[in-house]
């Protein structure tokens, strides 16, 4: 290969994002060797062959990643490569929640605050409701407190709720010990996920609380810790009450209502009610028509239309045989339960019609009537 089809190693820190010191050191470690060496002038050059390993060398250096497990990577199989990098992600993820739950632990130890006991809960349970609320919880760099669950607290209740802005779950618990007082606060969502394998597996859980973060205390195994967030909470209690009455009543078997969706290969999913039935449809295909499903309809016909990733976690977290769908209107929050059991409420924003692709399917709510 002459000169002239070879990179300087200025040209090559460009187009690998490498930088010519790094570019250096990683020649004397022996990971990225140059092509060649001007005996005389000392200077490296590269070619176009080794812009994929010098790539993929600075992804594995931004993760973090020791030379002598990069190394082992560049050298492996693919197979064997996504493997050791999937080992390496698992282990710093549970060295960061080990590191923060014994940072926890220094903190109080330093600043000691009484924890006052909230509530006490069964674990699977509590494990079933963050499970469901968290489907509505989301990261959004500009509003942090979307990425948590509201847990609110009084004589009797325990209530989880999340929004990520076009759904809202909401869900209520019956405590096995509560005390007296009044308690709310948004817990940090990544840190409830990080609770649940343990939570999971036991029969009871006391949350303790204090100024900036909860504990939950589990009696046969180590005890986690959650932050709490300090943005407000979403007014979704001023939102609930705000919403119109509910015009159109569906009551469909969950099971088929998946099934449905589950076939649809749009973006977004039509629902159109007739007097004894829901067509579920989505954009036009061969093999996308829309799906008649049997249900008790109670209120006039509607077409509404829902995101497919806002529709379906709202559905599949429903607790029972039949979900209830109540409509308002195409344009109004949608509430979305079980038939028999009220205590999981999820609302979900429709989308505008407008805005689904042009080959959708025709909304056609006579003939949905007519098939009856």
């Amino acid at each position: 290969m002459s000169r002239s089809e070879l990179m300087s190693i200025g040209s090559f820190a460009r187009r690998s994002g490498i930088t010519a010191s790094a570019l250096r050191f990683y020649a004397d470690s022996g990971l990225l060797l140059p092509a060649k060496v001007d005996p005389i002038s000392g200077y490296r050059f590269y070619s176009d062959d080794q812009l994929e390993r010098a790539v993929l060398l600075r992804r594995l250096r931004a993760i973090g990643m020791p030379l002598a497990s990069a190394e082992s990577v560049l050298c492996a199989e693919q197979d064997e490569a996504v493997r050791a990098v999937e080992a390496y992600v698992d282990a710093v993820v549970g060295e960061a929640a080990t590191a923060r739950q014994q940072a926890a632990v220094i903190r109080a130890s330093l600043a000691p605050q009484p924890a006052l006991l909230v509530v006490t809960v069964s674990g699977p349970v509590l494990t079933a409701a963050i499970e469901q609320v968290l489907t509505a919880a989301a990261y959004d760099r500009d509003i942090a407190v979307l990425n948590g669950v509201r847990f609110e607290v009084d004589s009797g209740a325990a209530t989880l709720t999340a929004t990520d802005r076009y759904r809202l779950s909401t869900r209520t618990l019956v405590p096995a010990e509560s005390s007296a007082m009044t308690w709310a606060a948004t817990v940090n969502a990544d840190d409830l996920r990080s609770c649940l394998p343990d939570l999971r597996r036991s029969p009871l859980a006391r949350i303790e609380a204090t100024e900036y973060e909860i504990w939950i205390r589990l009696a046969d195994r180590d005890d986690h810790h959650c932050r709490l967030l300090t943005e407000p909470f979403p007014d979704y209690r001023l939102m609930l009450a705000a919403l119109p009455p509910i015009t159109t009543r569906v009551e469909v078997p969950k099971a088929l209502l998946l099934a449905s969706l589950e076939e649809r290969s749009a973006d977004h999913i039509s629902l159109r009610v007739g007097q004894a039935a829901v067509a579920v449809g989505g954009r036009r295909g061969e093999r996308d028509h829309s799906v008649r499903l049997p249900a008790r309809v109670t209120g006039p016909s509607m077409e509404v239309w829902f995101e497919l990733t806002t529709l379906y976690p709202a559905v599949s977290t429903a607790i029972g045989a039949d979900v209830l769908l109540d409509l308002r209107a195409p344009d109004q929050p949608a509430t979305i339960r079980s038939a028999d059991n009220g205590d999981l409420t999820t609302l979900a924003m429709p989308t505008n019609p407008q805005s689904r692709e042009t080959n959708a399917e025709p909304a056609n709510t006579e003939q949905t009537e007519r098939d009856e």
